[in-house]
Parts: structure tokens; C-alpha cells; sequence
């Protein structure tokens, strides 16, 4: 089969299509032929070694991805020959062919495609673990979405929108702004333009936000800090930005507020019945056409090197996506 192959830290430039052996079942597994694979930003961290997690070489990067059951390992399997799915991975998503565990893989909600299908499992669950399991966002609140345009902004934007909150996105430029508002955000605020921590506190008659999705960190952070409103939650949900801030004790006790972080590939260890749960209440948004995954662009599995690149650059929305 066709996959893309890391036998030594590189940069996403230097990525190339190999030739290499199908992988094999084994119990509990599911092998799946790909049909879209959703790419994220970790990606390019972690062909080139700068990622906080270092597979041993050689891997398959690729990390959600979506298409139709092979074979199946166990004859109780929840899936059939054929079934339409998608998966989150530590590896293997940038392939024609995987081999999943099937605690894995769910089924591909009714109407959704495969392009669609390999945006969801990281950016979605993201988003909705953070702004129900851990905000507990109530409707009637405000809620600011950093970076709104980006996986998982439009997924925050989506998820807040479908929950009853006042949601209002920033993000740089035109172009990304029109796709937060395309997402159901109701004031769209351009942090290249205008003061946007004013602008907040404007728009919330001066009492400030009362949850703030962050998934920029740095600057960002800094700034959500002076219009977050009282009893407020700012979520960490990422360091896009490139500086991990710190915060000051004392600030957090003057406006009695939480800062919480969310990492949601942790809960497949330390809470797994939560899992199923959040991937049952995004089916239920999806089916309601609450959520609709963004797709900038799908590129072939022997572009990877262009669709990391891109992702890189800022200058995508939504999901990149590779078609093996």
C-alpha cells in the first residue's frame, strides 16, 4: 500500500509516498481502507521531532481519518465488510489502509461524508469536552472564540451557537471572518484591526466574557485576561501561538475565575465512559445541523508535503484533508 513514512525527523517539505507492507489484523482490531484523513497542526511537530510526543522510527503520521471497514478480527465485532467509519489514531492516518482498535472507530452519522467524517474526531470532541464537560457554558452567556476560523474555533463557534451562547469570534482578516460567521458566530471581531479586548468588553456592556476559548495562548491569553467577566472560565485549549503564557496567582482570585485546560486525548484513559458520550451528543448536533465540518481543501495523499505547509502557514480555515 501507499503511506507516507517517517524513518528520520524531517520537515514536512521532505515528506514522500513509500511503498510498504498492508498491516496485519489482530484481536480487537478493525482494518479500515482510508478515504480521507484529517491533518492538524500537531502534524508538523511531529515529523520533525518538536512534538511533546516521539513515536520510534519508522511511523505513518495522521492522526483522525475516516472510510470503509475491510475486515473485521472478531466475529462479535460491532462493524461489517463495508460499514462507513471514522477514527482517532495516534498514528496511521496518512495511508490507504490502517489496522484499528475497535474501541476506536465509531460509525459515520447518516449523510456525512468522508471529507466530513475525517474532520471530526479531534476538533469536535475538543471543543464540546471543553465548553460543556469543563465551562459547563449556559445558554444566555458570552462566549469569545480565539482563532475562530481554525479547526477547532469553528468547531467552539458551532458547539457554543448550538448551546444558546452570545458567541463572539476574532480571528485576522476578512476571508476567516466570514467563515466564523458562516459558523453562526454573532459578532465577529478582527484582532489586526481594532483593540479587541475593548471590543469585548463593548459587547458584553462592560462586564466581559464569561467563558473564553483560547487556543492561541501568548499575547492572546495575556489580553483574555483584562475582559473576562466575573465567575468567568478561560479555557487553554492550545499554544498555536507559539508562547506558553504564565499567570499570576492573584488575578485569578480578584475576579473569582477558573482557568481550566482541556486535553481531550486524555479522557481514553482516565475517563473512557466520557467518549462515547461526547461522540453520542455530537452525532445529535449533526443530525439537528447544529455542526458542519469546514473543509478548506482536499489534497491527495502524494500532497501531504503541500497540505502540512498550508496548514502551517495560517492561511487555511477549517480542515486540510488528504484523500489517499
Amino acid at each position: 500500500m501507499k503511506a507516507i513514512v517517517v524513518d528520520r525527523w524531517m520537515e514536512p517539505a521532505e515528506l514522500k509516498v513509500q511503498e510498504v507492507p498492508e498491516p496485519e489484523l489482530a484481536a480487537g482490531t478493525v482494518k479500515i481502507r482510508i478515504r480521507a484523513a484529517g491533518c492538524n497542526f500537531f502534524d508538523t511537530l511531529i515529523v520533525s521531532g518538536k512534538y511533546q510526543v516521539k513515536p520510534p522510527f519508522p511511523f505513518i503520521p495522521g492522526a483522525e481519518l475516516a472510510g470503509t471497514v475491510e475486515a473485521v478480527a472478531d466475529r462479535g465485532s460491532r462493524f461489517s465488510v463495508g460499514d462507513h467509519v471514522f477514527a482517532s489514531v495516534p498514528l496511521g492516518g496518512f495511508a490507504e489502509v490502517t489496522v484499528v482498535p475497535e474501541s476506536f472507530v465509531y460509525d459515520v452519522p447518516d449523510g456525512m461524508s468522508f471529507n466530513e467524517a475525517a474532520s471530526l474526531p479531534i476538533v469536535y470532541p475538543t471543543s464540546y469536552a471543553a465548553l460543556v464537560l469543563r465551562a459547563k457554558l449556559q445558554a444566555g452567556e458570552s462566549l469569545v472564540v480565539h482563532a475562530a476560523a481554525g479547526g477547532v474555533g469553528i468547531a467552539a463557534v458551532q458547539i457554543g451557537k448550538a448551546l444558546g451562547a452570545c458567541v463572539i469570534a476574532t480571528a485576522g482578516g476578512d476571508e476567516k471572518l466570514e467563515v466564523a460567521r458562516r459558523a453562526g458566530a454573532d459578532h465577529l471581531i478582527d484582532y489586526r484591526r481594532e483593540d479587541w479586548v475593548e471590543t469585548v468588553k463593548r459587547l458584553t456592556q462592560g462586564r466581559g466574557a464569561d467563558v473564553i476559548y483560547d487556543p492561541v495562548g501568548g499575547d492572546i491569553f495575556d489580553a483574555s485576561m483584562k475582559c473576562i467577566a466575573w465567575n468567568g472560565r478561560l479555557l487553554v485549549i492550545g499554544f498555536a501561538g507559539g508562547r506558553i503564557p504564565e499567570i499570576k496567582a492573584n488575578r485569578i482570585l480578584l475576579k473569582n475565575i477558573a482557568v481550566m485546560g482541556l486535553h481531550w486525548g486524555a479522557y481514553a484513559s482516565r475517563e473512557p465512559e466520557r467518549v462515547p458520550e461526547v461522540f453520542d451528543a455530537l452525532r445529535s448536533l449533526y443530525a439537528k445541523g447544529q455542526i458542519v465540518p469546514v473543509i478548506y481543501q482536499a489534497f491527495p495523499l502524494e500532497q501531504v508535503a503541500d497540505a502540512l505547509l498550508a496548514l502551517a502557514s495560517r492561511g487555511t480555515y477549517g480542515k486540510v484533508i488528504i484523500r489517499p
